[in-house]
């Protein structure tokens, strides 16, 4: 998970500053990926993966691993940026983390 984080960290200083994660952007990658896998999980829209009393992100470091890791197991082909930009909506959306 260290692996992960790391890897997202270094992803993240790589891009040039007038390239900084997009929530905007990481919302359109979300929906367009995402959101039928967490329906099927959890139903509704999805979100209650997020919104849980249970959910298993508690830090921004388990948020980075935790959307590698999808992208990893579904084949998403995400780029690390990419990955940036789904932690900056998720986190603008659900997380909250400073």
């Amino acid at each position: 998970m260290k692996a992960f984080f790391l890897l997202f960290v270094a992803a993240t200083l790589a891009t040039p500053a007038h390239a900084a994660p997009s929530a905007k952007t990481g919302k359109a990658l979300h929906d367009k990926t995402c959101t039928s896998c967490h329906i099927g999980m959890f139903g509704g829209d999805g979100s209650a993966i997020y919104t849980r009393s249970d959910r298993k992100v508690r830090t921004a470091q388990q948020l980075a691993a935790r959307i590698a890791g999808c992208n990893a197991n579904t084949g998403a082909g995400w780029f690390p940026e990419d990955e940036a930009h789904v932690g900056a909506y998720l986190n603008q959306q659900y997380y909250k983390f400073k």
